[in-house]
């Protein structure tokens, strides 16, 4: 991919995802020209292609970027425990913070699958397997070890994975509930599918004798 060198290239750069991300989730990849973009962005459409060569390009970017950033919040999230309930408690937690807080991203990242040639869908899918993956794993552990009760960990993250994401199709900031609130709301729902209850009221348990020692 072409780059163009300098802060103000950069910018540029940046202001075009920015513009993308905001229009594609708004009317969708096709109905999207890079004329359009180049009014958003305050630039001539030919400029666009200094940075990205094609339409197609840009959503590759796009949706390569999502997908890296998303790796690497849960690589930082990732608890130092070993206890698969601690570690699936994180994996939500962080799934849904970042995806509350890049809702066009998400969305597109969702909706234009379609849109990708086929390597490029080959190449984002991958990176998806990479990250979901993560969650198999800790829940075939979890149930290797008797602290969930999952008969299929594959079918399970997927279950999951919907839920978790799903969030971004109705929640509101300015409405009735928190990210907290619903963050603790959908990791006590994922504790309960699999079959994990009991790990809330340990933790309630911990708070307490915390609070009980300070």
């Amino acid at each position: 991919m072409a780059r163009t060198a300098g802060s103000d290239g950069q910018k540029t750069e940046a202001a075009i995802r920015d513009a993308a991300l905001n229009l594609i989730a708004r009317h969708g990849y096709e109905a999207v020209t890079m004329r359009q973009l180049g009014e958003e962005v305050g630039v001539q459409a030919a400029a666009l292609y200094r940075y990205f060569p094609t339409k197609e390009e840009l959503l590759f970017d796009l949706m390569t970027g999502h997908m890296e950033a998303l790796i690497e919040s849960w690589e930082e999230a990732r608890p130092a425990s070993s206890e698969p309930a601690d570690r699936l408690a994180a994996f939500v937690v962080n799934h849904i913070r970042f995806h509350v807080e890049r809702r066009h991203s998400t969305h597109v990242n969702n909706m234009e699958l379609r849109s990708l040639s086929r390597d490029r869908l080959s190449a984002i899918l991958r990176l998806r397997n990479r990250y979901e993956k993560e969650l198999r794993l800790i829940l075939r552990e979890g149930a290797e070890d008797g602290s969930f009760r999952v008969e299929d960990s594959a079918l399970t993250a997927m279950a999951i994975i919907q839920m978790i994401t799903g969030v971004i199709v109705w929640f509101r900031p300015d409405e009735r509930l928190s990210v907290d609130q619903v963050t603790e709301t959908y990791l006590a729902m994922t504790m309960r599918l699999v079959g994990a209850e009991e790990f809330e009221e340990k933790k309630n348990v911990r708070a307490g004798a915390e609070f009980r020692a300070w």
